[in-house]
């Protein structure tokens, strides 16, 4: 009798742990959220948010202040803000979604310092859109932009793809005000001059490929990630041990903006195509210096510049050569539906 309890109790743990792992997977909760705000739209704002998955404003990206398509959150009710940032939520882990409220917020400091002369700041220009019908199986994504967030999932049969994604800070350092100090994307910038700073004279000779910085990511809103000629800059091979710890943290910092399966999916592509990584970096090595750096494998690639307002604009970006909007999940699925 005794050892039927104890089956039983078995058994019912299994379920209950089970249950908790459906509702927690990052698929499972996309779906839920993004229904969740759909539901509450009307049907004006559910017709702007809603595109079918293969039309083409799917990968149309940017990350400057411009226009988007979709519905923005000033326009939106206080309970669909709540719902939207709840489907923002859903695709991030805690590190990312602090990174991308953060952003948005310097969306008021830049207003402020302007007063008017630039383009129009809001901390709540930021849009929803939705492609496809949401499902943990099917086939959809959805999209969450505006100035220096820009943010892509596609879902294909349960499989997420998560890039491109980009963050941006101007300023990158708040310099004065109740907030100076303030710092959106303090490590993606300490660890990548650490790494650097770290080589010896050899190893800098061939990982600066450029005195001057880069003026901005060299892959800009392309929709499709690609850079002319060979990779250079330091390769793999060429990194001590310790400098490679240090490369480990900076591409992890990149990772750990989404929740750990993804996370860990892009730390697993990282450490299978390290044999064949290369890091770059272009402009000064000193803090206030104009520098570029980026860190290229067969599989992805990353790039960060802070070259803008006096070297405290920073941009930094994730593209997955052949997985940008789900491209190679669609490849495999179709691939399979035919055989």
């Amino acid at each position: 009798m005794r050892n039927w309890k104890r089956l039983l109790l078995v058994f019912s743990a299994v379920g209950l742990l089970t249950a908790a792992y459906e509702r927690t997977r990052p698929e499972s909760v996309m779906t839920s959220a993004a229904k969740a705000y759909l539901n509450s739209l009307t049907p004006e704002l559910r017709a702007r948010t809603v595109f079918t998955f293969n039309a083409d404003e799917r990968t149309n990206w940017h990350f400057i202040p411009i226009e988007r398509k979709g519905v923005a959150l000033r326009e939106m009710t206080s309970a669909q803000k709540h719902l939207a940032d709840a489907l923002l939520s859903a695709g991030l882990s805690q590190q990312g979604v602090i990174t991308a409220h953060t952003v948005m917020s310097l969306e008021q400091v830049l207003k402020e310092a302007e007063q008017g002369k630039g383009p129009e700041r809001d901390p709540e220009k930021y849009y929803v859109s939705i492609f496809g019908e949401p499902s943990e199986q099917g086939t959809w994504g959805y999209r969450f932009e505006g100035h220096h967030v820009a943010l892509n999932w596609t879902i294909v049969n349960g499989r997420i793809a998560s890039s491109p994604n980009f963050f941006g800070a101007n300023p990158a350092e708040i310099k004065q005000g109740p907030r100076a100090g303030l710092r959106a994307l303090l490590r993606e910038e300490d660890l990548g001059r650490e790494l650097v700073q770290s080589l010896t004279p050899d190893q800098r000779t061939i990982a600066i490929v450029d005195k001057t910085a880069y003026k901005d990511i060299l892959t800009s809103d392309m929709r499709k990630a690609a850079l002319s000629g060979q990779p250079n800059g330091l390769p793999f091979a060429k990194f001590t041990a310790p400098q490679k710890e240090i490369l480990a943290q900076l591409v992890s910092e990149y990772a750990a903006n989404f929740p750990a399966p993804i996370a860990d999916f892009r730390m697993d592509q990282f450490h299978k195509t390290e044999a064949n990584l290369f890091f770059a970096w272009s402009g000064g090595i000193n803090r206030g210096e104009k520098h570029y750096y980026r860190v290229q494998t067969p599989a992805f690639l990353i790039e960060y510049d802070n070259t803008q307002d006096d070297a405290n604009h920073i941009h930094s970006v994730w593209r997955d050569f052949n997985g940008d909007f789900g491209l190679d999940l669609l490849a495999q699925h179709y691939q399979a539906s035919h055989r």
